[in-house]
């Protein structure tokens, strides 16, 4: 069973971040991902009370240079979007991984998270993609 006691960030393969507090985790794109994509102008984001399933398509980013999913990294429900990004999506750029987050999921299996990667591994996994 994974210690949710203590807040702690996971990756994903398809570069999006998850920090995880008690029950609640805090869902956005890395800096490595927004570095790739280039200017946000427009954030798509679910609506508060929906489900998702790990790996299924939760949002949208688009930038200067292209359009890109944003996958549910954990399945849950969507407890609160970052309505924020929607008049401001240059946050995404600015600041990733602190105000450019994209919703706050309630974790129905926190037994996922071991499947997704600790800070060195993805730095790692990135590194190889560069």
């Amino acid at each position: 069973m994974t210690d949710l006691t203590q807040q702690t960030t996971y990756f994903t393969e398809d570069h999006e971040w998850v920090t995880v507090h008690g029950d609640l985790a805090t869902v956005g794109i890395t800096r490595f991902a927004a570095e790739s994509l280039g200017d946000v102008v427009f954030v798509e984001l679910p609506e508060v009370g929906k489900a998702f399933k790990a790996g299924d398509e939760m949002a949208a980013v688009e930038s200067v240079k292209a359009a890109s999913d944003v996958y549910a990294p954990i399945t849950g429900e969507i407890a609160e979007a970052n309505e924020a990004l929607v008049d401001a999506p240059e946050t995404v750029n600015e600041a990733p991984e602190a105000g450019g987050w994209f919703v706050k999921i309630k974790l129905a299996d926190a037994d996922e998270l071991s499947k997704l990667m600790d800070k060195a591994t993805y730095d790692a996994f990135c590194a190889n993609e560069a």
